[in-house]
């Protein structure tokens, strides 16, 4: 029976992944990546037509509150207590662009 990946392959996959690898770590992968790509064939091997998909396998709940008017704060109020404010906004230091 001939090897699911061959050691080219691996060499391929390697170079394509930016690794370097030794002569001897290509064997080594070879047959360990062969073990995960028979394992992937016994997964997709199994009958799964009555499994629903999910996308997590605990069930989850929204647990934000619900959105409620509530009144704030007075904006005039607030800018009264800032180190600077002008034309009803917060003036902060400028970080981007010339001086």
């Amino acid at each position: 029976m001939e090897p699911r990946i061959s050691r080219d392959q691996v060499a391929h996959v390697a170079k394509l992944a930016r690794l370097a690898l030794a002569e001897d770590e290509l064997d080594v992968l070879a047959g360990e990546l062969a073990a995960v790509l028979d394992y992937a064939a016994d997964v997709a091997a199994l009958d799964t037509a009555a499994v629903p998909p999910t996308a997590h396998p605990l069930p989850l709940a929204n647990v934000l509150r619900a959105d409620e008017v509530r009144p704030s704060l007075d904006p005039a109020v607030v800018l009264a207590m800032a180190p600077d404010a002008a034309e009803g906004r917060f003036r902060v230091p400028r970080i981007l662009g010339g001086a």
